[in-house]
């Protein structure tokens, strides 16, 4: 974080400043180190919020943190600890308030660019890419993992220095508010809207509800600011009447102002031509597995185009990029021809079909396709539905053998053996343990496997496991 006093930083979190007897620093003693909601991550100098959670309070580890060396407390309520605090009603409002106030001291030097990205999938990956593309240019600060909601947004904008040039924030949301609170702290002067799907339904209350809450990235845009939208999702589309911003489209269609073409998909990953919006058009040696990354790659092409990145680096650093990130289309394993792609952190209707039309589509002819498939969560009255038709899918796609994981998707399995036009085969297993016990009789030299859940299903660690089996 940006150097600031203690007072200026209580002033901006909206709290008052306490020095215990034994505390080295006072109001107006200056405090730049890194901020840190999790003690364990706290270095010498360092800023501890000690936010409440659902399971346990941040306060109790308020020690730890002290111990690895944590110069300033943000705190609910005073503690006997011999460092400097700031006492709040609210740590995750504070923490927030700061991230706020220190965006606009970075913006007032005049060099920052922000980027805001949501959407129901892709958030993540085209984050990664984008942050590939704008570190070769300047100072980049973007989000670590999925840090994309009121806590990990505003740490992710609390790493900005006086020499960042480029902010990525992620911002994802389970309600309505949740991303325009976000877009006000950021102020975004570019806001990317990825795709609108079923993901999180449930917690919204249906898509509807899932349209508004998007949506609110591009109503938050200023007319100086641009909307960067998919030109192939009908509910991204009807936001462009929605924001005062301008709006640069992308996409595989006509329509789109930076699109693809003459795309290929293999086990490498995708070749594709890139058309710029300034006419100019690149081939493209994506190595992130699956065709559905192509449209991340297209929203970070857009955005780098309108920040003036040079065609030719933009295409230099997607090519450079091999994985979105951990447990999302990582491919592991190699001995005898077995490759294994761990893409369950996460699962949605729209992002399972992607993951299990990629397996298809990579697969060489006479080469089995195995997935493995857990709960897609957060779908709410939608779940029974939609697990039916993710195990259809794999019938039509030909799926040689699926692997239902955890009660919780049962009926994927269900579905599939209720199926009679398939030559494959469907194993239910309870527990992911019994489901790599299964795994290990069943693969065979060749076998492409895919590990496709909701990251509460815990099968991101079966992943792992069957990929150091096969390594």
């Amino acid at each position: 974080m940006i150097a600031l006093s203690i007072a200026d930083i209580a002033r901006a979190a909206g709290g008052t400043v306490v020095a215990p007897a034994g505390s080295q620093l006072t109001a107006d003693s200056v405090v730049g180190g890194s901020v840190h909601t999790d003690s364990r991550e706290v270095v010498p100098g360092a800023i501890f919020v000690a936010k409440p959670g659902e399971v346990t309070d941040g306060h109790l580890f308020a020690p730890a943190a002290v111990a690895n060396g944590a110069a300033l407390l943000i705190v609910e309520h005073a503690l006997e600890l011999p460092v400097a605090q700031i006492v709040v009603p609210d740590a995750v409002v504070a923490l927030g308030e700061l991230a706020t106030d220190v965006v606009a001291r970075v913006r007032a030097l005049g060099r920052l660019k922000i980027v805001g990205v949501t959407g129901s999938n892709g958030k993540t990956t085209t984050k990664n890419l984008l942050r590939a593309v704008l570190e070769r240019v300047g100072h980049t600060v973007a989000a670590r993992e999925s840090f994309n909601n009121e806590v990990g947004a505003p740490l992710t904008m609390l790493e900005l220095t006086e020499q960042t040039e480029f902010l990525v924030a992620e911002m994802g949301a389970s309600g309505v508010g949740e991303i325009a609170r976000l877009v006000r702290m950021a102020r975004p002067d570019i806001g990317i809207v990825l795709k609108v799907g079923l993901a999180h339904a449930g917690e919204f209350g249906g898509i509807e509800a899932t349209v508004r809450a998007k949506t609110e990235m591009v109503t938050e845009l200023r007319e100086t600011d641009v909307a960067v939208l998919n030109a192939d999702d009908p509910r991204v589309v009807g936001m462009a009447a929605q924001t005062a911003a301008s709006v640069v489209w992308f996409g595989q269609g006509d329509t789109a102002t930076v699109r693809a073409s003459d795309i290929h998909v293999s086990a490498s990953g995708t070749q594709f031509t890139l058309h710029f919006a300034s006419g100019e058009s690149r081939q493209v040696a994506f190595q992130v597995l699956g065709e559905h990354h192509v449209m991340n790659a297209l929203a970070a092409a857009a955005t780098a185009e309108i920040l003036g990145v040079d065609p030719d680096l933009v295409v230099g650093a997607l090519e450079s990029v091999q994985t979105a990130e951990r447990w999302r289309m990582q491919v592991l394993g190699g001995r005898d021809g077995i490759t294994v792609i761990n893409d369950a952190y996460n699962a949605s209707p729209d992002s399972m079909t992607a993951a299990l039309k990629t397996l298809a589509q990579i697969a060489r002819p006479g080469q089995r396709t195995i997935a493995v498939l857990g709960e897609m969560s957060e779908l709410g009255e939608l779940a029974g539905e939609e697990h039916d038709r993710v195990g259809l899918l794999a019938v039509r796609l030909n799926i040689s053998q699926l692997f239902v994981v955890g009660s919780a998707a049962r009926r994927m399995h269900i579905s599939t053996i209720n199926e009679g036009s398939w030559d494959g085969e469907s194993v239910f297993a309870d527990t992911p343990e019994k489901a790599f016990e299964l795994l290990k009789s069943s693969v065979k030299p060749g076998d492409t496997i895919l590990v496709k859940s909701s990251k509460s299903a815990g099968l991101r660690f079966l992943g792992d496991r069957l990929g150091e089996l096969f390594s």
